[in-house]
This record gives structure tokens, C-alpha cells and sequence, in this order.
């Protein structure tokens, strides 16, 4: 719990001293969006293990 609590922490100041609203939007989005392919990839990498895909 102390964990999340560390992340949600290091989220928020990384986002507290933007200016511009754009910009701040822009990051968060773009925060997310590497996030959720980066859960994607790895994912892929897993279901490529799990089935026995040749790695040649």
C-alpha cells in the first residue's frame, strides 16, 4: 500500500508545476497512453511465452 501511495505521489508532482492547461492534458494523456502499451507489449511477450513461440 505504502508502494502505491509513493506512485500516486511522484504522479501528482510531476504534474503540479505546469503552467499550461494544454500542455499539462497533453502529458497526462500521453503518460497514460505509454502506460497502457507498455501493459500491451507485455502481455503479447507473455501469450508468446505461454504458448511456445519459437524465439529464433
Amino acid at each position: 500500500m505504502k508502494t502505491i501511495l509513493l506512485i500516486k505521489e511522484i504522479y501528482a508532482e510531476g504534474f503540479k508545476n505546469l503552467g499550461n492547461l494544454i500542455i499539462k492534458n497533453f502529458f497526462k494523456f500521453f503518460a497514460w497512453f505509454s502506460f497502457i502499451m507498455f501493459v500491451i507489449v507485455v502481455y503479447a511477450f507473455i501469450f508468446r511465452v505461454s504458448t511456445g513461440f519459437p524465439f529464433d
